[in-house]
């Protein structure tokens, strides 16, 4: 599939990964379909792909936890294109604490936004997407096939969107939809940010090494080039490749390795 005049959406365009998608993919000739609630950001991002590229891109103010803004979200993008080629749902949240710790308000709002986000938006574009044999693309993580201390209700919400995809999947064997599950290495992006810390606030500075992870520009790439293709899963580090070879062969093994990484990370929850 060459994207040229392909139509795209793109969930949690405003910032990091869905940023870097909506310019990569501008950069290949599709036309866009940005969501994200900071809507005046997403205005000036849509403004300047039009400039750049030479292609439409149209800013949508969506909170993917609302069903609502969701359902008005694919109706605006048929509205204004036609048709819909890729969905690709980007928008997430992240969390810092330990599941004894933290408020349960904070593990909702994790599954509200980066699951049933997830489930919605492709629940009401599916229909579309199935008239024009698309795509449609999840970014989840590596926490999505292991799960990591502080991140209980992160982890959860990616396994829980990669079985949601796999199934939909197998049930569209046969409709031509094509799905995909991306799952990048830990991003330099500012997800961590605005991780919620066990009371649901903003946790504001990063605990990761930022400069040692991927870039959003190398993960949208390859997102880029993995729906050309049509690819079935996009494990895009080493580290990723490891850590999925070693949850099925070496799982014991693997919660050691996990839990020393984790325990060095700055202020450790683990000790």
């Amino acid at each position: 599939m060459k994207l040229k005049d392909k139509v795209v959406i793109i969930t949690g365009a405003s910032s990091g990964i869905g940023k870097a998608l909506a310019i990569e993919l501008a950069g290949r000739g599709a036309n866009l379909v940005l969501a994200a609630r900071q809507y005046v950001t997403l205005c000036k991002i849509a403004q300047d792909i039009q400039t750049e590229y030479n292609v439409k891109a149209v800013a949508v103010q969506c909170d993917v936890s609302i069903e609502e803004d969701c359902a008005a979200l694919i109706k605006q993008a048929v509205s204004t294109f036609g048709k819909i080629d890729i969905l690709v749902n980007n928008a997430g949240i992240s969390m810092r604490a330990l599941f004894k710790d933290v408020d349960l308000k904070v593990l909702k709002a994790l599954m509200d936004v980066n699951f049933w986000g997830t489930v919605y938006c492709t629940k009401y574009a599916l229909p579309e997407i199935t008239k024009t044999k698309g795509s449609i693309v999840g970014v989840s993580s590596i926490a999505g096939y292991k799960g990591l201390p502080g991140r209980a209700g992160y982890s959860a919400s990616k396994y829980a969107i990669n079985g949601f995809l796999d199934a939909l999947r197998v049930e569209n064997l046969r409709t031509g939809v094509h799905i995909m599950v991306a799952c990048p290495g830990f991003t330099s992006s500012n997800i961590r940010n605005t991780a919620l810390d066990k009371n649901g606030t903003q946790q504001g500075e990063s605990t990761l090494e930022e400069d040692k992870m991927m870039t959003a520009e190398e993960v949208a790439e390859i997102i880029a080039n993995g729906v050309e293709n049509r690819e079935r899963t996009l494990i895009m580090t080493f580290q990723g490749k490891l850590t999925v070879f070693l949850s099925k062969f070496l799982p014991a093994f693997l919660d050691k390795q996990v839990f020393k990484v984790f325990a060095r990370e700055k202020n450790a929850l683990l000790k």
